[in-house]
């Protein structure tokens, strides 16, 4: 099965871990539970059980929902290319918030993303990023899809993403084709 659409039922293939949403705690599901598709983007899945509650499943169990691990999870962005932080933006365009069907970036999620030199040689992509909200307790789990995106550009050595909340995030933070996409223009 290589994708589902939103609210098909999904038996689980084998056990996984999941996050629930907006809480960021992790969970483990049990083979054989019943979930339903929510989206999917980015190389993760946003799901829902039969009472409701949300859960991301990283793309590295999509197998436990039937689903052929993502090409994008196994490659390096842009190859052998030369470096240029167009890439780093593309590949933290390709991670999404769990709830909203938005890039991080198109979300404005991106305060700050510079190029630093590493002692000693060596490329380090700094980034700070923001939450929605500051209780998000997805922060962790976006912190780390942002750090595994920017990593498989090419010519990255090391990559820093600090969570700030100054200045708080409003939906004025939104590309105006983000904020057209979910109605709020």
């Amino acid at each position: 099965m290589s994708s589902l659409t939103k609210g098909d039922a999904i038996s689980l293939k084998r056990s996984c871990t999941a996050t629930t949403v907006p809480q960021g705690q992790p969970i483990t599901l049990d083979a054989g539970g019943v979930v339903f598709m929510v989206q999917q983007l980015g190389g993760s899945y946003t799901v829902a059980t039969e009472m409701g509650t949300l859960l991301r499943i990283d793309g590295d169990d999509a197998d436990a929902l039937g689903i052929d691990v993502p090409v994008e999870r196994r490659v390096t962005i842009a190859g052998n290319g030369p470096f240029s932080m167009d890439q780093v933006t593309a590949a933290l365009d390709t991670v999404y918030d769990p709830e909203i069907p938005v890039s991080i970036v198109e979300l404005g999620l991106i305060y700050r993303c510079e190029e630093k030199e590493i002692d000693g040689g060596g490329r380090l992509i700094d980034i700070d990023m923001t939450m929605t909200a500051p209780g998000c307790g997805m922060g962790d789990v976006l912190r780390q899809d942002a750090i595994r995106a920017v990593e498989r550009v090419s010519g990255v050595d090391a990559v820093e993403v600090n969570i700030v909340f100054d200045p708080p995030w409003s939906l004025a933070s939104m590309s105006e084709e983000a904020r057209l996409q979910l109605g709020l223009m």
